[in-house]
Formats: structure tokens, C-alpha cells, sequence
């Protein structure tokens, strides 16, 4: 047997959905002998991680500076727990924070904002005996932990830290050396109050909650325990172990409404969580990250690009869950911000779009809470059109409760067109539910279809049609609705009209797929006949028919019919040219653009396949916006668009919208490499693809769902396709103009589409980078 490489084998399938590896031919390669095809070197069973490991170990962030803000420091979380790591401000300490996605307020008389805010937990700082000089940190993305060691006059403390996998609970392993075995940790409590009241006016009546009781309890555990006006309360216990030179802090976090049980299950876990070493805690924890990346697979020249992804790949892992609450604004770690709560007019959407493409929809929190939480969801609507709609305000908490406090000031959360002053934003359930749309169509997975987007979206376009009428010109109308952010209200708002459109054309296609002969289905084809068309003018995609779009905005609410909808596409010239004129002068105006708006146009122009362009876009993001540990900050801590940037990514990489998979769509010159495994598609296709010296190499796609398979391969000439035997796949053109192929493919079936003639090697590693560049963190 060879020597083994660096280099892993790409096999044909696995039990994790091809993402795992073997040590042993491919089937393509076993049955080769009659395909006429050279096997593929065996690999050693050593090599089996190698690429993982080796762009995760890249992708590394690294302190060797003192981190003094949220926006520079090391974070863990499980996408409960959360700890934002850094430099207690003024003090010679360190604060390790402790707050929770599930701790939330039940006031719901004063709103999503204050009475069902995020309530700050607290922090702990670790307090050394000498006065620190140095630190040498590392946050290891494939174990989800922090290492290394703080220095000070005194001596060192080596830490260890992370907040484990599958409970609430942090745990800190610090081995002092001598002149600093006096070292200590003090918990501070958080004073119970939403973090908007430091930002906005405080309602009427709204007071804080009482301070949170520190007690010890038996067995050497303390617990900081906060009762809540509306009865319940969330409880921070904690407990420190001795064994041998280290000592270890370990950390639960529980909340729990109405009922005061929280206390109890806190303290019990700490007892028995705190009986495990770290490293015995580790073991799970560890497997399950390592599992978690091998998913998928992205390799890129541009390094720091390509730590970034990896890093955002960690992030959403550390910050959501299917089971989790939907992430607020900034994710689980908390801190002073007036958004303490979930945002869906954009900030939901554009956080998980990267889970599909990466193959991670065990992360899918939007598609379980919708469903989940949908009783809720009537209440947010005016009294007389509760029967047969639904829509989500601008703001909710963990279970999509906007409260009292509304924008309408009428007791629900949903504004009616062309009456509710000041902001009638009636499109953010019907955009959330895209989310769930991509879920579906990245698994196809009917249940989503059939459970949970259908009667949802149902009922969100439902509220659209008591308002829709006809014009004068015959056309269909909407009244004044309010397109997120830019100020004021405006007829035929192509915010809600782009979605609208987008929702009628879902019912009629799901209505057909499911067997369902839906007596509304005249009226939403009427709807797509004969909606009035998008308001443009002379620079493009107005706001709507009463507002051009003529000042700054960040959001790209007027557009949505390109991105992500995917309903123009420059299929013609004067429609590209509509795109083009309306990318430009968005992103022409300064003044309130911010991250997003970059990692939108960036997309945008991976639509258009201006591989430049998007390159570009992410490198303004990265250099105007983007934070030394990747977090992203505007007038408060949010972390939408360094994940969006991922998205991004993904766009310029892959894209299967329209029923076909495009593969490397839109690339810059300088990505001459690039590699790309089990990439989850549109059709539920896993894609794996090599780009070698500017020339795609090959192309392979598992079907997961026997869906049809339509792919735009890029391999210029003459191609072969074979199975996963090795045996020649018939397949035709799909005459869309652009080389696409049809492949007939069943469930479980692959297709390899290489140049006629070549045998490539059919491996998967790492793509050498262009440059050097420096690690995120902050380095020396």
C-alpha cells in the first residue's frame, strides 16, 4: 500500500449523507476496471480528517493581545448558553459572561422590547493574585474551545474553556502555577432590566426586577437566583473542583416561567455535572463538533476569506439550534443593546440562510418555532382578520409574542394596510417563510412542505388579498404598507408586492405537489396575472409607487424580487440592465449603508455572475465593518450579517435556484482553486466539485431525493458522465443556452461529469492559498 497523504479520498456515500470519508477506494473507482477508468489511490486511515483538520486548525483565531470588547474577544455558546470573553473594563480581570437565549421577561403589557426583552444574566472575572502582562489564547473552531494562557507578575494561569454541547453549562479548567494558585472567580449579577432602557425611553409603569439572592447551597454550590415581577426566575448556579493542580469552574444557567423551578434543576446539574473532569466533559462535547464540520467542506485561495468561513461556521453552530430559540439580534451573548430581542423584517432571514448550503439544517430554529408557535401568531393580528390570516411583527420573543406594546398601539402586532399609522410592515411572515421555502427545497422534504410552510403561507397571503383591489389601469393594487426601514408609507410598496407575488406562485406549485385542489388557487393565479407591475422610475426599483428610492438605506427591501427571491434574474437584457441600474444606485448613496448592504450586492452580483463585483462587496464588508473576532457591530452588538457573508460565499460558489445547479457561477480571476464537497443544493443534491488552474475539473452530485437534476457543470467541450459504479449515465441537453445538462438520477444514485476523456483525481483537500494573510483574533 502507498504512503498515505495529506490528501482524503472523496468516497461515493456514506451513512452522514456522503460527508464522511473512508481510508478505501470509492465505488466509482472499485468498479472502474470495466469503465475504463484508473482507480484512485488508496488513502491510509490517518488521512481521513486531514482536510478538516487542516482548515480548521487554520481558521483558528488567536489573542495575544488583550481583548477589551465583545467585538475582539473569544465567544462560546451551544446556541443557549452563550460567554463572551474579555478584559473586565478597568479592572486587572477577565470577564467571562454567562447569558442565555431562553431568558427573556413575561410582561407582555409593555411589548417585546421591555416586557419580553432578553434579561442580562451576568459575568463572572476571574481575578489573578499578580497583575496580568501577556496572554496567549487560541479558539480552537474544531474542538469549540478556548485554550492557552494568562500571564502576570506573578505567574501563569493555563485555561481551558467551554461551554458544553448539550447543556447549559460552561466549564473553566485553570492550572495556576505557584505564585498564582491564590487566583479567584467572583460572580456579579446583571440587574434584570431589558437592555433597551439604557438606549430608548421606558414605558410607563416599567420597573426593573428585584436583585437577584447569591446564596451557597450544600455541597459547596452558590447560585445567583432572579425572581421575575411575572413570577419564575432564572438561577445561575456554579461550583469550582479541585483535582491535582487545576481547578475547575463549572457553570449551569436555567430559566424557568411561571413556575420557580429553575433553582433546583440548576443546582442539581452542577452537582452532577461537576463530578465529571474536563476532560471526561470534553469527549461528547468534542465528538459532536468534529461530526458537526464534517458535513461539508469549502476551500478558497483567499486565506482570510477562508477562515472567516469557517469561523461563521462555528458561530451559527455555537449560536443556534433546531430546539434553540430563533437568534436575537446578537445571538446568545447578550450585551447592552437596544435590539434585545428577534428581529424578522431581516435579521432572522439573512442568519440562517448559510445553513443550507453548508448542510446544516440541524441548526433550522425558523422552520420549528413558525410551526411550533403559530397560535401565537394569530394574536398578532387585528380582531377581524384573525379567522384566515397570519403575520409576524417586526419584533417577538423566543415564542413569536410581540406583546402590548405594539407599533399599531391597538393590541396587536400586525399593521393593517392603508389604516395603521406609523408602520404597517406587513411582509416579514411571508419572507420568513422563503426561509422555511429553502428548507423544504434543500431536503425536499414534504412534511416541511405539507405541516408547516403551506397553511402558514396560506394565511399570510390570505391577509394580503382582503386588501388587494383593482385600479383604474385593471390592475391589482395594494394600499399603503411599509417597506422595513426606509421611512414612510407608500401604495404598491415593493416590498410586499415582490412577496406576495413570490407567495401565490409557492401555494399554486405546493398546492400541485401536494394533491391539494385549494379553492383560492384562482384568485392567486388572478394575482400573478394581473398585479400591478413593480414601481420603477429612471434609477430603478422604487420603494414603492409614492416613494422613490432616493437616500441611503442599508436595507434592500425594494429588491427582494432578485435577492434572495430569485424572481428577476436577468434573463433578458433590459431585466439585467433593471438589476444592474438598481445595484448601483442602492449602493451609490452613503451615509447609512452598513454590512449588509454589502453582503446583498455582493449576492446581487453573484446572481448576475460578476464574480469581481462580489469579491469586492465582501471586501468592503471586511475591511469597513467586519470586527477583529469576525462579530459585527452598528449602533449595538448584531450578528446577521457575518453569517449573510457566508451566504455570500455560498452564492458565488453554488447556486440552484429555478430548478438547475450552477456550479461556480461567479468566481473572481484569482480563484483559479477551489474545492467544494457536499455542498447541499436546491433538489436535495450534494455537490462536490474541484476547480484546478482555472478549469473546473469535476462535477459530481448525490441525489438524496430522486428531484430532477439539471446542472450547469462549466466544463468547457465535450463531457462524460458516469454512476457510482463507474458506468457511463446517459443525459441531454437541458437547453437552457448555457451548457446545462439533465441527468436522470433516483434517490441514492450520483453522477461524476468530468471532460471527455479525463480521469481526475477524485480527491478532497485544501486549495493552496494566493497569499499569506493574518489570523483573526488579534495576533501580535
Amino acid at each position: 500500500m502507498p504512503t498515505p497523504s495529506r490528501r482524503t479520498v472523496l468516497a461515493t456515500g456514506s451513512a452522514l449523507g456522503g460527508a464522511a470519508l473512508v481510508g478505501t477506494l470509492p465505488a466509482q473507482a472499485t468498479a472502474a476496471t470495466t469503465a475504463e477508468q484508473p482507480p484512485v489511490r488508496p488513502v491510509g486511515p490517518r488521512a481521513e480528517a486531514d482536510a478538516w483538520r487542516s482548515v480548521l486548525d487554520d481558521a483558528d483565531l488567536v489573542w495575544q493581545k488583550m481583548p477589551t470588547t465583545w467585538y475582539e474577544g473569544p465567544y462560546l455558546g451551544n446556541g443557549r448558553l452563550g460567554s463572551g470573553i474579555y478584559q473586565e473594563p478597568g479592572k486587572n480581570a477577565v470577564r467571562f459572561n454567562i447569558q442565555h437565549s431562553e431568558v427573556q421577561d413575561h410582561r407582555p403589557e409593555f411589548g417585546s422590547l421591555f416586557g419580553l426583552a432578553r434579561l442580562p444574566i451576568g459575568y463572572f472575572t476571574l481575578e489573578p493574585v499578580g497583575t496580568i502582562t501577556g496572554l496567549d489564547w487560541r479558539l480552537r473552531l474544531r474542538d469549540a474551545e478556548l485554550t492557552g494562557t494568562l500571564t502576570t507578575d506573578k505567574g501563569t494561569l493555563t485555561l481551558r474553556a467551554q461551554v458544553d454541547n448539550a447543556r447549559s453549562v460552561l466549564a473553566v479548567e485553570v492550572t495556576p502555577s505557584a505564585g498564582e494558585r491564590g487566583f479567584r472567580w467572583v460572580f456579579h449579577p446583571a440587574e434584570a432590566t431589558s437592555p433597551r432602557a439604557a438606549f430608548k425611553p421606558i414605558p410607563d409603569g416599567y420597573t426593573a426586577n428585584p436583585p437577584a439572592e447569591v446564596g451557597r447551597y450544600a455541597g459547596d454550590v452558590s447560585a445567583s437566583v432572579q425572581s421575575l415581577l411575572s413570577g419564575g426566575e432564572h438561577v445561575t448556579a456554579w461550583r469550582e473542583r479541585t483535582r491535582g493542580a487545576a481547578r475547575t469552574l463549572y457553570v449551569d444557567v436555567e430559566h424557568s416561567y411561571p413556575k420557580s423551578t429553575a433553582r433546583d434543576k440548576a443546582l442539581a446539574t452542577v452537582r452532577l455535572v461537576s463530578n465529571l473532569p474536563y476532560d471526561a466533559l470534553a469527549v461528547p462535547h468534542r465528538a459532536w463538533w468534529h461530526a458537526y464540520y464534517r458535513k461539508s467542506f469549502l476551500s478558497v485561495p483567499d486565506a482570510r476569506i477562508q477562515r472567516f468561513y469557517w469561523i461563521q461556521l462555528y458561530k451559527v453552530a455555537a449560536a443556534a439550534r433546531r430546539d434553540a430559540p430563533v437568534m436575537a439580534t446578537s445571538g446568545p451573548w447578550l450585551e447592552p443593546t437596544p435590539w434585545p430581542a428577534t428581529w424578522w423584517n431581516l435579521n432572522v432571514q439573512l442568519e440562517y440562510w448559510l445553513i443550507h448550503g453548508s448542510n446544516h439544517l440541524e441548526l433550522d430554529a425558523v422552520t420549528r418555532a413558525l410551526g411550533e408557535f403559530r397560535d401565537n401568531l394569530t394574536a398578532e393580528m387585528a380582531p377581524a382578520y384573525r379567522a384566515d390570516s397570519l403575520g409576524i411583527p417586526r419584533t417577538t420573543d423566543v415564542s413569536l409574542v410581540n406583546g402590548g406594546a405594539t407599533s399599531t398601539s391597538q393590541g396587536y402586532g400586525v399593521g393593517i394596510p392603508g389604516q395603521d399609522p406609523p408602520t404597517p410592515e406587513v411582509g416579514n411572515l411571508t419572507w420568513a417563510l422563503h426561509n422555511v421555502w429553502l428548507s423544504y427545497r434543500h431536503t425536499m422534504d414534504e412534511s416541511i412542505l405539507r405541516d408547516t410552510l403551506y397553511p402558514l403561507l396560506r394565511k399570510a397571503i390570505a391577509y394580503y388579498l382582503h386588501f388587494l383591489e383593482p385600479g383604474a389601469d385593471g390592475k391589482l393594487h395594494l394600499p399603503a404598507t411599509f417597506s422595513p426601514e426606509y421611512g414612510g408609507n407608500t401604495r404598491d410598496c415593493n416590498y410586499d408586492l415582490m412577496l406576495l407575488s413570490w407567495g401565490c406562485r409557492t401555494l399554486l406549485e405546493s398546492a400541485e405537489l401536494l394533491g391539494i385542489e385549494d379553492e383560492s388557487a384562482p384568485r392567486w393565479r388572478e394575482v400573478l396575472t394581473k398585479r400591478v407591475a413593480y414601481p420603477t422610475d429612471g434609477n430603478g426599483f422604487m420603494i414603492g409607487a409614492d416613494i422613490p428610492f432616493a437616500k441611503s438605506h442599508r436595507h434592500y427591501s425594494h429588491m427582494l424580487a432578485v435577492y434572495p427571491l430569485y424572481e428577476l434574474t436577468g434573463r433578458d437584457a433590459d431585466e439585467r440592465a433593471l438589476i444592474e441600474k438598481s445595484l448601483a444606485h442602492w449602493v451609490g448613496f452613503e451615509g447609512a449603508l452598513q454590512g449588509y448592504t454589502f453582503t446583498g450586492a455582493a449576492s446581487m452580483s453573484a446572481l448576475l455572475g460578476k464574480g469581481e463585483d462580489a469579491l469586492k462587496y465582501l471586501g468592503e464588508l471586511m475591511s469597513r465593518f467586519i470586527q477583529a473576532n469576525t462579530m459585527y457591530k452598528e449602533s449595538g452588538p448584531v450578528i446577521e450579517t457575518p453569517l449573510s457573508a457566508a451566504q455570500s460565499l455560498h452564492d458565488m460558489v453554488c447556486q440552484s435556484w429555478g430548478g438547475v445547479v450552477r456550479v461556480f457561477p461567479a468566481l473572481p480571476a484569482t480563484w483559479a482553486d477551489l474545492t467544494v464537497h457536499d455542498f447541499r443544493t436546491q433538489g436535495a443534491f450534494l455537490l462536490s466539485a474541484v476547480r484546478e488552474k482555472g478549469v473546473t475539473r469535476w462535477v459530481r452530485l448525490v441525489s438524496e431525493a430522486g428531484a430532477p437534476c439539471v446542472v450547469r457543470h462549466g466544463i468547457a467541450g465535450p463531457v462524460e458522465v458516469r454512476d457510482g459504479h463507474g458506468r457511463r449515465l446517459s443525459y441531454e441537453d437541458a437547453g437552457t443556452g448555457d451548457g446545462a445538462i439533465r441527468i436522470r438520477l433516483r434517490k441514492g444514485e450520483s453522477a461524476l461529469v468530468t471532460a471527455a476523456g479525463d480521469r481526475p483525481d477524485l480527491r478532497i483537500e485544501p486549495v493552496t492559498p494566493n497569499a499569506r494573510a493574518a489570523r483573526w483574533g488579534m495576533p501580535a
